[in-house]
């Protein structure tokens, strides 16, 4: 590990940009400019060269950043360079999609087992894995080496799964339920919650069909002059 820290924010691009660069490297291009990776990551090119700088990565003046040599240090960055056994705790509707994408595989990230607290559930196929007890999380913890444990539950149920997870020794924690949860300080949390988002975006959406209605009551009132 480099001894040099990231900025966090730095950190939350660095999916961004390997995301391009492997679509990219797909498509046969091996050489890539900062303004080109800027663009197709939403972000102005300065700030790509000074992230990129934090990798110690500062391309070539006139050629360019070499793509697969990028996608390399970035990769080795964010710790994709080995596989991380994840293991997922709620095996709803959410728990179903989340077990069957076969995306997660690609970016090192191996689903190696699911948990549920119904009986119903439990012994279910899905994705390929048989859904098993929760009360087996600690054994499947160890057994597996799990690092990164996900939660799909109801938010009721969210805190106790996070303590259960914690007890057995995960250190990071990827919350789908529609909670805040608590965790010890050296516990990771990444939470995604899905209605935030939309709420985001009906906000944009408001807003640009509130300009829309100006736009066109001012060429009214011009037709009318």
């Amino acid at each position: 590990m480099r001894e040099r820290s990231i900025p966090e924010a730095t950190v939350g691009r660095l999916p961004v940009y390997l995301r391009a660069l492997v679509e990219m490297a797909e498509q046969g291009t091996t050489t890539i400019s900062s303004e080109t990776l800027a663009e197709a990551a939403g972000v102005n090119s300065a700030k790509v060269r000074k992230d990129l700088s934090h990798l110690g990565s500062y391309g070539t003046r006139g050629v360019g950043y070499d793509v697969a040599y990028l996608i390399h240090q970035v990769r080795r960055e964010l710790g994709l360079t080995q596989d991380w056994p994840v293991l997922i705790v709620g095996i709803g509707n959410l728990g179903h999609a989340l077990a069957n994408y076969r995306g997660f595989a690609e970016r090192g990230f191996r689903v190696v087992a699911l948990l549920d607290s119904d009986p119903a559930k439990v012994g279910e196929d899905v994705g390929g894995l048989t859904v098993r007890r929760l009360d087996e999380l600690g054994g499947v913890v160890r057994e597996n080496e799990v690092a990164i444990g996900v939660i799909a539950t109801p938010a009721t149920a969210a805190q106790d799964v996070a303590d259960r997870m914690v007890e057995a020794g995960i250190n990071s924690i990827l919350n789908f339920a529609p909670a805040v949860i608590s965790v010890p300080p050296d516990v990771s949390v990444r939470k995604v919650d899905l209605s935030i988002e939309l709420q985001i975006l009906a906000f944009y959406e408001q807003r640009k069909a509130a300009l829309q209605a100006v736009k066109r009551g001012r060429a009214a009132d011009l037709a009318q002059v």
